[in-house]
């Protein structure tokens, strides 16, 4: 049967067409002042308001963006007409619909605007993957554009919740330093009440080919484990991690990270939100005021203590290029990681495993600032985002309503203490908590790693509080190659998997979730390590240590790697120290000296290379990103050192 556009159709309403229409009635709020010196597009963008059905009497307010990530179409029921991309995204378009209705309210105009974002989850070991940290560059620049190209909005909402399209909010925001602004966090899934979390769930491929369930338990399990229908995943991610920092930031308001989404808390999150927003238009508070050094070194802070996930070592320093301050450092993030405990028992970290609803209910971002100002690590005049200095929102915070009831829900609910979820320091040393992360050196990273030391599992870690691991080099050259020798059992105990050449020259950095967790949920996995210069999903646990620099295809000494060579890792999961070196070949053994000399004379891995898929928007953006600072810098774009290489690249081409 054809469907062609040319065949019959039996709705004759298709035929019904009018060529004029009467417009919108009434009279636009002109002024003599505004027809001899406002530019046309002001006047004309009154026009299209009216078009779209806007009163005219009512054109006069102030307007307000609200720029949001919304993906899928749902029916007003919330079915699916069209589905989104990933949950994060699905329901945000009510928080937008909220936080509207406000500004109408107060006697303003809502625009409101969407840039969608993909799914690091769905596009786990595809070429997806390939597009996931590039794309957030691009987004952050969308956004940027989407705020200028509507010259007469006094003020900026950002409403975001997962991976890429919230870092990317946060880039927007901090960038426009002369306007208001606010984020607001989409907030968390819940878990199902039985069955797995969407970390865990991730890795039921590699569970069933060795055994582990079956068929049955893995459709079952997978079926169920993204228990509500929108909200980032239930453990602290990179979704959930940014959440947290864009509240340490002061972009959002207090106790607004990790939300159920959906719910009545989530969605008077969004008005009053609106209504902050409003109040700081009127006071003249800037995105400027309110990002500062000391935010900064706050939003670390936090960070550090929640545990977070390694990719906002990326994300942060985004944000703060961004915002016009410096970057951290390296030596900043240990500095930082060495002076504030680990105090948050959630996913994927434990001990207990706590989804970030608990951690919600518990009080969030501002209960764990509690215990941070006790420890004198904050800097309590840094700016919340209603303008109030922090130790002040503090006081009032500690005292609240709100802080009791949500902490009484989680004893009542779920028959958890608060105090079990966010612990106060002397009770999360005495339960074994670690600091977060550990930036290994040595002849196969000179310029850093990254491990999330806090998640190598506490029975491969020595009595000292040291990981020590010696084994030979397990050599794959893209992560599909290493995902089969794990499915296939050619990977044993003992080996350390290195996976060279999936940086941002070679894959965009690529996300490599299912390799970890993989590792993660096998008998054998704590006995095996990763290297890469790739980077982990938020949720990745275990001896994982990425972020590798100089990346392979920069002339890494870790793209010299071969298989058999013995390699050495120690991980100081107290004194926050470790090393990554080549100390054998064949039958030898030597020291690490005598292995970066090794590493020197030889040639790169003969199958190392780009990714023959990787796409040229991801090279461009790969190029670009290493002239502003590679990995370590941010992943960023320094138009100002990129615009100068250019330039020398051309004079120096000119005298050929």
């Amino acid at each position: 049967m054809s469907h062609s556009v040319t065949s019959a159709s039996s709705d004759e309403t298709i035929f019904e067409i009018k060529t004029t229409a009467p417009g919108a009635q009434g009279e636009l709020p002109l002024t003599e002042e505004m027809l001899l010196n406002r530019p046309s597009g002001d006047i004309f963008g009154l026009s299209q308001n009216a078009g779209m059905g806007w009163s005219p009497g009512e054109l006069g307010g102030k307007q307000f963006l609200i720029l949001s990530t919304q993906g899928g179409v749902r029916a007003p029921d919330g079915t699916p007409i069209a589905l989104g991309y990933h949950t994060g995204h699905w329901e945000v378009g009510l928080l937008v619909e909220a936080a509207a209705r406000t500004f109408r309210e107060l006697k303003s105009i809502p625009f409101a605007a969407f840039c969608s974002d993909p799914c690091d989850g769905r596009t786990q070991g595809t070429f997806g993957m390939f597009d996931s940290l590039p794309f957030r560059n691009d987004a952050a620049q969308i956004f940027r554009r989407l705020i200028r190209s509507l010259p007469t909005r006094v003020g900026v909402m950002g409403i975001a919740t997962c991976d890429k399209g919230l870092p990317a909010m946060m880039m927007a925001l901090a960038g426009m330093r002369e306007l208001p602004s606010i984020l607001v966090p989409g907030g968390v899934t819940l878990p199902p009440t039985t069955g797995e979390d969407a970390g865990a769930v991730q890795t039921i491929g590699a569970r069933f080919s060795h055994g582990l369930i079956s068929l049955k338990e893995a459709a079952e399990m997978g079926c169920r484990a993204c228990a509500t229908a929108g909200g980032g995943c239930q453990f602290l991610g990179t979704a959930a991690t940014s959440q947290v920092v864009g509240e340490a930031l002061g972009m959002s308001l207090l106790h607004s990270a990790l939300a159920p989404s959906g719910q009545p808390v989530w969605a008077e999150m969004a008005r009053q939100s609106a209504r902050v927003l409003h109040a700081n238009e009127q006071k003249g508070l800037r995105s400027k005021d309110i990002l500062s050094e000391a935010s900064l070194r706050n939003a670390m802070a936090v960070h550090a203590a929640f545990g977070g996930s390694t990719n906002l070592l990326l994300h942060i320093p985004a944000i703060a290029h961004a915002a016009g301050l410096p970057r951290p450092t390296v030596d900043d993030w240990i500095a930082m990681n060495r002076r504030v405990p680990r105090i948050v028992d959630v996913l994927p970290n434990g001990p207990t495993h706590h989804p970030t609803v608990r951690v919600f209910l518990a009080g969030g971002v501002p209960e764990v600032m509690l215990h941070l100002r006790d420890l004198g690590v904050l800097e309590l005049g840094a700016l919340t985002a209603t303008g109030e200095p922090l130790g002040d929102a503090l006081r009032v915070w500690e005292t609240s309503e709100r802080r009791k009831r949500f902490r009484q829900i989680l004893l009542d609910l779920d028959g958890v203490s608060p105090d079990d979820v966010i612990l106060s320091p002397d009770r999360a040393r005495d339960r074994g908590l670690t600091s977060t992360i550990t930036f290994p050196k040595g002849n196969l990273a000179p310029e850093g790693a990254v491990i999330k030391s806090t998640s190598i599992d506490r029975s491969v870690i020595d009595a000292d509080g040291v990981y020590r691991k010696e084994g030979p080099a397990r050599v794959f050259v893209n992560e599909k190659e290493a995902m089969a020798a794990i499915k296939q059992g050619r990977i044993q105990a003992g080996d350390i998997m290195l996976l060279i050449g999936c940086g941002p020259i070679g894959t965009g950095m690529e996300e490599t979730y299912q390799l970890t967790s993989a590792l993660k949920h096998l008998p054998f996995g704590k006995q095996v390590a990763l290297i890469t210069d790739a980077r982990f999903s938020g949720v990745s646990t275990g001896a994982c240590i990425g972020h590798v620099g100089p990346e392979a295809l920069a002339g890494g000494p870790i793209g010299r790697v071969r298989d058999g060579d013995w390699i050495r890792i120690v991980v100081d999961c107290n004194r926050l120290e470790g090393t990554l070196d080549l100390v054998g070949q064949d039958q030898e053994r030597f020291d690490p000296e005598r292995g970066a000399a090794v590493l020197r004379e030889r040639s790169s891995h003969p199958r190392l290379g780009a990714h023959p898929a990787l796409p040229d928007d991801t090279r461009l953006w790969a190029a670009l990103q290493q002239v502003g600072g590679g990995t370590w810098g941010g992943c960023i774009f320094d138009v100002d050192r990129i615009v100068e290489v250019i330039q020398r690249g051309l004079q120096a081409g000119s005298g050929d």
